[in-house]
């Protein structure tokens, strides 16, 4: 015996014991109606009929070709598929599944089976990740349909440098979301004559966070923060929320749809959405 096979032979973790003693494991196949199936060790052959939960486990129920219906409990490598040994997961009815949605998150009609379009020229820009991350979460399907990006820009501060280096014209428009968007502040003296070609919209608040509508986030109301005080810090002391990071994935995962946000930062993102993707004149 060479050092090689003496390595291979003992090698591994002597408190897991030999491989040969370790339980074979199945690729896991979730059973369908109508599935055929053949028991392992039994040669009984069916199309699946439904499952059943019992004391003694879950079970899964096959009706054969002569009519013949039998139960079989789910085990690890009980079954074979298409002459490869699986194990079988638990049968769920379809009619107790959720219906499948047919509206996006944004409250558009959903489009099946499509592929992301090659991403379009135009680009939508906001200020921070976790505007980002919003208008991905609701809007998400609508963009790659339309094959619209959204950057972050990191601040509006950013935004001239940002529009000299990109050039917008007719065939490649800037949509920018802002936050704190109303008159007579530093946000809208940035913001204003850009062409026309670049459109920024936005809502009224200090922080994205408060456009989501607190009855979402399971608050009576956002709280007031001092000016010169960090806005998200100061959020997450009078809620109790811990650090900024906590109260972000507080405030992420109380988003599942348009209806979760205010209508000022809904009408911005869909102002920005038709402005980038409507069709440049010849």
């Amino acid at each position: 015996m060479n050092a090689g096979d003496y390595r291979s032979r003992y090698s591994g973790d002597i408190l897991q014991g030999h491989a040969r003693k370790q339980p074979r494991v199945y690729p896991e196949v979730k059973p369908e109606l109508n599935m055929v199936l053949e028991v392992y060790g039994d040669d009984f052959v069916g199309a699946v009929l439904g499952g059943e939960r019992t004391p003694d486990g879950d079970f899964i129920r096959l009706e054969d070709r002569y009519g013949t219906t039998r139960l079989f409990k789910l085990k690890p490598g009980g079954f074979l598929l298409e002459g490869k040994r699986i194990t079988l997961t638990r049968y769920i009815d379809p009619k107790l599944l959720p219906p499948r949605q047919a509206m996006s998150n944004s409250g558009s009609r959903r489009v099946d089976n499509v592929k992301a379009k090659v991403a379009a020229p135009s680009r939508i820009w906001v200020e921070g990740v976790h505007d980002a991350a919003i208008v991905e979460k609701v809007w998400g399907h609508d963009l790659r349909v339309e094959g619209v990006v959204v950057e972050y820009i990191e601040g509006l501060d950013n935004l001239p440098q940002m529009l000299a280096d990109f050039h917008p014209s007719a065939q490649c428009r800037v949509g920018v979301l802002a936050d704190h968007l109303i008159d007579n502040t530093k946000e809208s003296r940035l913001t204003s004559s850009l062409g026309p070609h670049v459109m920024v919209t936005g809502h009224p608040y200090v922080d994205i966070w408060e456009a989501v509508k607190p009855s979402s986030v399971r608050i009576k109301h956002w709280p007031h923060v001092p000016y010169g005080e960090d806005w998200k810090t100061g959020v997450c002391t009078r809620l109790g929320w811990g650090s900024p990071q906590e109260g972000w994935r507080r405030v992420y995962k109380s988003i599942h749809s348009f209806r979760d946000l205010d209508s000022s930062l809904i009408g911005a993102v869909e102002r920005l959405i038709d402005f980038v993707t409507v069709p440049p004149i010849p």
